[in-house]
């Protein structure tokens, strides 16, 4: 007969083994966190996901999502790169690209993914057949609630999960299982009075303390959306190309986020300090061949020149209206794609010319 409590202690032990540096149990009773998704949703601030509401309550009763699941066990993984160019030397040279930390190396999904494989299969291999799935951003899950129960850390202000020894920059991942594990206890919340989240977003996107309108997030504008940048937001999207760190870089707890010794998270094509005008250089083929195994790629060519579009119609101080900017847009300006061309004008206004 399998003694779950040994069986924890040894998938924690497997867990470390494999990089992780957290491991958590949680239940599957997300009642609390229900009504909060569904009211979420009915004010829209979901945007165009519309996978974010397509599974109903799937995504907060684990046990309907996979029919058995007990018990949801959580990693968590760091991802900072080893050596990285400073987030904010970069954000404040309107001429470099920033590229969220946590896309500049290998896609996490299948780093993840495969971590938790390996450790699903250990687990199977001690405790015997069971009924069990593996998750990384792959399907309707509410990690963050899940690792609150888990006591994995608490929901800030931002919406992130923080933890006190890794701050925010890390992955969640989870495998559900139907082996009665036991639970871990939650943790207190501890951002206090701290606002600095809230105040330091550029676009305003977190409405108020645990309330985020991912419709103005630049995370979604940039990755998610698949359309047009709403004009009015365009301007205070800055040079950020891919994603937004801004409010996890003023979050005291990050001054204890650990940098990762993940191979597979160093700096790829030298994201983390770039020209904006050598990434919009880059045609289909190049950024098909670069990005091959990065989050990035996800996204697509026509995104990734429509987010570089607004950067470069963002540069600021004696780059505006320069030759080389100029140049670079124009010779987008027919581009095939319509949602490229509409980006690309925009951007050359910015700079004073006509497209």
């Amino acid at each position: 007969m399998t003694n779950y409590t040994t069986l924890l202690a040894d998938i924690r032990r497997w867990g470390a083994e494999l990089g992780f540096q957290q491991l958590a149990v949680a239940d599957c009773d997300l009642t609390q966190a229900e009504p909060h998704l569904a009211e979420w949703l009915a004010r829209g601030w979901h945007g165009d996901m519309d996978y974010m509401a397509r599974h109903g309550v799937k995504r907060s009763r684990p046990a309907e999502l996979v029919p058995g699941t007990l018990r949801v066990i959580l990693a968590r993984l760091n991802y900072t790169p080893p050596v990285a160019r400073d987030s904010w030397a970069v954000i404040n040279d309107s001429s470099r690209a920033f590229v969220s930390r946590y896309a500049t190396g290998r896609d996490y999904h299948k780093v993840l993914r495969g971590k938790l494989q390996q450790l699903a299969t250990r687990i199977e291999a001690a405790a015997g057949p069971h009924r069990y799935r593996v998750f990384t951003d792959s399907a309707p899950v509410m990690e963050v609630a899940l690792a609150e129960k888990a006591g994995l850390g608490w929901r800030g202000k931002h919406t992130l999960l923080l933890n006190r020894e890794g701050g925010s920059a890390f992955f969640l991942g989870e495998i559900y299982t139907d082996l009665p594990l036991p639970v871990d206890d939650a943790q207190q919340e501890h951002c206090g009075t701290c606002s600095k989240c809230i105040d330091v977003c550029p676009t305003q996107a977190i409405v108020a303390p645990y309330q985020l309108d991912a419709r103005r997030c630049i995370s979604y504008l940039t990755i998610e959306l698949k359309g047009s940048i709403p004009e009015a937001l365009r301007p205070l999207i800055g040079n950020r190309v891919y994603g937004c760190d801004d409010c996890q870089l003023v979050c005291p707890w990050n001054r204890f986020a650990q940098r990762s010794d993940e191979v597979d998270f160093v700096v790829r094509n030298g994201l983390d300090d770039v020209a904006l005008v050598e990434l919009f250089a880059w045609d289909e083929v190049t950024f098909a061949t670069r990005l091959a195994g990065s989050a990035i790629h996800r996204i697509g060519y026509e995104r990734w020149l429509r987010n570089l579009a607004v950067g470069l119609g963002n540069i600021k101080n004696a780059a505006r209206g320069s030759p080389e900017i100029v140049a670079a847009l124009q010779a987008r300006a027919d581009h095939p794609s319509a949602l490229v061309r509409e980006h690309v004008a925009w951007a050359l206004g910015r700079h004073g010319v006509k497209a």
